[in-house]
């Protein structure tokens, strides 16, 4: 059994609060394909992975704890993002006018962008030293072909090797891997999930003309979910900081979205 957990807002749906406690509930492994933070706004996040010589994010540290495997981070997180804002005037290398990638990893690898001022951890505590560097986006682009797709693929082979296994995307983005067929989705906003079958919601990210994104074309869920109907839908009541840092305390709130979802699987 694949899922799909999905977010209709770009930041805070309250995605990987539900998966961790989906995870506990289905006793499977979560996957987060592609992740990001911000050197800004996530700076504690950021300095406690960098400082490990490390660079990975609070969702999929959550994710990887919440799996029944002893997984780190980077095991289920092929790719993660270092961004920064970009205060001012004009579109960066990505087109966007209040941010800017730093560095991706990928996998074991590092790509860096030579157009930004690169903080001084990352610097000095990266292992940057072969890393790949960038300056345009045809050149990003053509790293994201040799690089990105490559651990995408391995992902993705991972994942259909898992009996069961849980995906979640990011920000608001439909789907994080092209190729990956879930067997339901869980689309999470504040307040509530709403259920869609697998098939349909694949039919829907298909026929949906996406927008320049990190440098390809991603589907987002609100034009995805425009098309098609929900099978089910469940009320998420607020949970405090300590029940979300508890899968098994999210599991026990969250039961009625979780067994929503396994119906559609059915």
């Amino acid at each position: 059994m694949k899922l799909l957990v999905a977010g209709a807002d770009r930041v805070d749906a309250g995605k990987t609060t539900f998966t961790v406690g989906l995870l506990d509930h289905l006793d499977a492994v979560g996957f987060k394909p592609r992740a990001g933070n911000d050197h800004w706004f996530h700076h504690d996040d950021y300095r406690h992975a960098v400082e490990q010589g490390r660079l990975f994010g609070k969702d999929a540290k959550r994710l990887a704890a919440a799996s029944p495997d002893a997984l780190d981070p980077e095991d289920i997180n092929p790719i993660h993002r270092l961004w920064r804002p970009s205060p001012g005037e004009g579109a960066g290398m990505l087109g966007q006018t209040d941010r800017e990638f730093v560095v991706d990893r990928v996998a074991e690898n590092y790509v860096v962008n030579d157009t930004v001022e690169i903080p001084a951890e990352v610097r000095t505590d990266l292992p940057l030293d072969e890393a790949t560097h960038v300056s345009s986006l045809p050149e990003l682009n053509e790293v994201m072909g040799n690089l990105h797709l490559v651990a995408l693929d391995g992902i993705a082979r991972r994942i259909e090797e898992r009996e069961r296994a849980v995906v979640e995307s990011y920000g608001d983005v439909a789907r994080p891997l092209r190729e990956f067929e879930p067997d339901a989705v869980a689309v999470v906003e504040p307040a509530r999930v709403r259920i869609y079958e697998g098939q349909r919601y694949r039919k829907a990210c298909s026929i949906t003309s996406g927008g320049p994104g990190e440098g390809q074309l991603e589907e987002r869920v609100p034009g995805v979910v425009d098309l098609i109907d929900p099978v089910g839908s469940a009320p998420l009541p607020a949970l405090s900081g300590e029940d979300r840092e508890d899968p098994s305390a999210v599991a026990a709130a969250y039961e009625q979205g979780y067994e929503e979802l396994l119906a559609a699987v059915e």
